[in-house]
């Protein structure tokens, strides 16, 4: 269990942190990307590593987690009737302002579409609610991190289940695969879920009334608050690497919603640092 430090006075949205570095705000689908006229001028993600991750920097193994876990925690959190408004932000369609895209099916429907409906969306919980049985309490339950739009039909054939690779194909959500204990999402998404996945396990280590949440390596793992394959997130972390929509969300959720960042999105190389 990470010690939690007082929150930091530091964090500042984005657009502050170029402003302070002297730098014009890059695009999120850039923020990785040196500015062409200028090769020494600081990526939006170095003037982070200099304000928002500063304590971590340079730290490796359990001592980063330790030190992300504090840094993520100075959140403000939201209600879960307010992650419904929120997630039309978070995952707006980039072509269609009035759509979001689905996690598992990649579809792009109406933001007005949601509820309970077999062809509806709602709002899935990457990291199952009952492993860990943390429902939909305002904290784990309500983290945008990990709260993400899907068709209600593929979201109740996910369930509970944990994720690995393997299985039959899920109907209507092509790309995606089930059997009795995981569920395989599709490729475009794979790395995605990984990095929702770690994040809570760094976010939620039992210090702030609710379970320890740890991935392992096992499936069917139940309402104990662990989910695997940790093996296998790993390798969807690697394999699928944060594009320019998952940057986006991780911004939008920074600046609009809870001010806190998924720090495997900035630095997907401290997923094999954490978890060797």
């Amino acid at each position: 269990m990470s010690t939690h430090r007082p929150s930091r006075s530091r964090r500042l949205p984005l657009l502050a942190v170029v402003a302070v570095a002297g730098i014009a705000a890059p695009s999120v689908a850039a923020a990785n990307t040196p500015a062409a006229t200028d090769t020494n001028r600081p990526t939006a993600v170095q003037a982070l590593d200099d304000t928002y991750y500063q304590d971590a920097m340079g730290k490796s193994g359990p001592e980063l987690k330790a030190a992300l876990h504090t840094i993520i925690s100075d959140q403000t959190k939201v209600s879960y009737d307010e992650v419904w408004d929120a997630l039309k932000s978070t995952d707006e369609d980039p072509d269609n302002s009035s759509n979001v895209i689905l996690l598992y099916s990649g579809r792009s429907q109406s933001k007005d579409a949601s509820g309970g409906n077999s062809d509806d969306w709602n709002r899935e919980h990457v990291w199952a609610k009952s492993h860990g049985d943390f429902g939909t309490a305002t904290g784990p339950g309500t983290d945008l991190h990990h709260l993400r739009p899907a068709n209600v039909t593929v979201n109740s054939i996910r369930g509970n289940k944990d994720f690995d690779n393997g299985g039959q194909d899920v109907p209507d959500a092509p790309g995606n695969r089930t059997d009795d204990d995981s569920f395989e999402p599709r490729d475009q998404v794979k790395g995605d879920v990984a990095r929702m996945i770690l994040y809570m396990a760094v976010r939620y280590d039992g210090d702030d009334g609710f379970a320890d949440l740890e991935p392992n390596d096992n499936v069917d793992n139940g309402s104990a608050p662990n989910i695997g394959r940790l093996s296998v997130l790993k390798e969807w972390s690697a394999e699928d690497p944060p594009d320019a929509f998952e940057k986006n969300r991780n911004q939008v959720i920074y600046d609009s919603f809870q001010h806190n960042r998924n720090p495997f999105i900035d630095h997907p190389e401290w997923v094999d640092s954490i978890w060797k």
